[in-house]
């Protein structure tokens, strides 16, 4: 199995560019903004209080504006590295 994943990731590494520093951070902080609605979507799921969940909702709201701003920001040239 570990072979497999090893071999997986060489191939990966091997069909994609290497990204510069900026590309990195873009990605990373991307990737860190989609889990985090992710928690939200997952904790509006679970919570019965309706304060709660009307907080749950603005924190999704914030998050998809810095998402579109991002994407938006970063124009075509995004893909997903992985």
């Amino acid at each position: 199995m570990e072979a497999q994943q090893a071999e997986a990731g060489e191939k990966q590494a091997r069909t994609r560019p290497p990204l510069t520093a900026d590309e990195a951070a873009r990605w990373r902080e991307k990737e860190n903004l989609r889990l985090a609605r992710q928690s939200v979507l997952q904790q509006m799921a679970a919570s019965p209080n309706p304060r709660h969940r009307k907080l749950l909702d603005d924190a999704l709201a914030d998050l998809d504006e810095k998402l579109k701003k991002l994407t938006s920001d970063l124009g075509p040239q995004t893909s997903d590295p992985v």
